[in-house]
C-alpha cells in the first residue's frame, strides 16, 4: 500500500469514525430514554406474577431486567453520554470515584449476561431432561443461581477499583478512566483485561451457542420420535398436548438467547481482538468497530421487553395495562375535577 492509499484510507476512517460520532449523540440519549421505563416496567409486571409464567422463569427474568437497568444506568447514562457531550459533564472530573464506577459497570454487565446464561440452561434442563427439570428447574434453584452470580460478579470486578484510577478520561480508549499501573506493567493490565472478556462474553457467548445447539438437536429427535409414535397410534387427536405445552418455553428461550447472540457477536470479537493488539501484535481495529459493539451490545438492554410482548400473550395484557393506568388515572381525576366544578357552579 502506498503512502497515497494509506492517506485516503486513514481519512475514509476518521469520515467513518465523525459520522459514528453524529450517530451516537442521537441513539444512546434515544436508548436511556426507552430502555429506562421499559425495564421498570418488565420489572413492575414480572414482580407481579401474573404473566402465566413459571416463578422460577419469572425469577430469572426478572434478575435479567434488574441488571439490564443498572447496565443501561451505568453505561449508557454514566459512561457514553458523557463522553459525547463532554461539554457538558466536566464536572465529573472533580467527582473522583471512575474506578468504583468501572466496578459497578463490570459487576452489572457480568450480572446480566450470566443471568442469560443461566436462564438458557434452566430452558435447556426443561426442554431436554424431564427427570432433573423437577430437581433443577425450582423457585429455590433460581433464587440461589442468581445470588450467587450476583456475588461472584462482584468479588471478581472489585479488581477494577485497584487497575483504574478515580479520574474520568471522557474516552473508550482503552477504558473511560485512566490506567493506575505505570508504563511498565501495561502488558500485565492488557492480559488482566483480556482474561476479563474471555471470561464475560465470550465463555457466556460460547455456552449459550452450545447449549441452543443441544437444545435444538434434542427437540429435533423427540420431534421425530413422538412423530413416528404417533403414527402407529389409531384414533388419537392430531394435537400434541406435550409439544404444545413446550412450545411457549421454546420460542422465549431462542429469542431471548438469539438476541444476546446477535446483538454481542460484534463486541465480543472486537473486545478480543483490541485486547489482544494492546499486547503488541499485528491485530488492529479501527476506532467505529468498538464503538458499533457498544451500540449493539447496549441495545440488548431493552429488547427483553419486546421478545416478552411478542412472545407471551399475558405479558402483553399486564404490559398494557401498566402503560394505559397512568393514563386512566388521570381522566377519572379529571372527569371528578369537571364534575365538581360543575357542582360548586350550580350550587346557590
Amino acid at each position: 500500500m502506498g503512502l497515497s492509499d494509506a492517506l485516503a484510507w486513514y481519512q475514509n476512517v476518521l469520515r467513518i469514525r465523525f459520522i459514528f460520532r453524529d450517530v451516537e449523540r442521537i441513539y444512546f440519549p434515544l436508548l436511556a430514554a426507552v430502555s429506562v421505563p421499559l425495564n421498570v416496567i418488565t420489572i413492575v409486571i414480572l414482580s407481579r406474577g401474573k404473566c402465566g409464567l413459571s416463578r422460577c422463569v419469572t425469577g430469572y427474568l426478572l434478575a435479567m431486567a434488574s441488571a439490564d437497568l443498572l447496565v443501561v444506568i451505568f453505561d449508557v447514562i454514566w459512561r457514553h453520554i458523557p463522553i459525547l457531550f463532554r461539554e457538558d459533564f466536566l464536572f465529573l472530573q472533580d467527582v473522583e470515584v471512575c474506578n468504583i464506577h468501572a466496578a459497578l459497570l463490570f459487576a452489572s454487565t457480568d450480572c446480566s449476561v450470566w443471568f442469560t446464561v443461566a436462564f438458557t440452561f434452566d430452558r435447556t434442563v426443561a426442554i431436554c431432561n424431564q427427570k432433573l427439570k423437577v430437581k433443577y428447574c425450582s423457585e429455590k434453584t433460581a433464587a440461589t443461581v442468581v445470588g450467587t452470580v450476583t456475588v461472584l460478579s462482584c468479588f471478581k470486578n472489585i479488581i477494577w477499583c485497584f487497575m483504574y484510577n478515580r479520574t474520568y478520561r471522557f474516552v473508550n480508549d482503552p477504558m473511560f478512566c485512566g490506567i493506575e499501573f505505570s508504563d511498565p506493567k501495561l502488558q500485565l493490565w492488557a492480559s488482566l483485561e483480556l482474561a476479563h472478556y474471555a471470561v464475560t462474553p465470550c465463555a457466556p457467548f460460547a455456552l449459550i451457542l452450545l447449549l441452543n445447539i443441544f437444545t435444538v438437536r434434542h427437540i429435533l429427535v423427540s420431534s421425530r420420535a413422538r412423530s413416528r409414535l404417533r403414527a402407529h397410534s389409531k384414533g388419537e387427536s392430531p394435537r400434541d398436548p406435550e409439544m404444545e405445552s413446550r412450545r411457549r418455553s421454546i420460542i422465549l428461550l431462542f429469542a431471548v438467547s438469539g438476541n444476546f447472540i446477535v446483538l454481542w457477536a460484534v463486541f465480543t470479537v472486537t473486545a478480543i481482538l483490541q485486547r489482544i493488539s494492546h499486547l503488541d501484535t499485528i491485530f488492529t481495529v479501527p476506532d467505529y468497530v468498538p464503538e458499533l459493539g457498544f451500540m449493539l451490545q447496549l441495545l440488548s438492554c431493552s429488547t427483553n421487553t419486546g421478545i416478552y410482548a411478542v412472545t407471551q400473550s399475558k405479558f402483553r395484557g399486564q404490559f398494557k395495562n401498566v402503560v394505559t393506568y397512568p393514563i386512566c388515572l388521570l381522566t377519572k381525576l379529571t372527569k371528578q375535577c369537571v364534575d365538581g366544578g360543575r357542582l360548586l357552579n350550580s350550587s346557590p
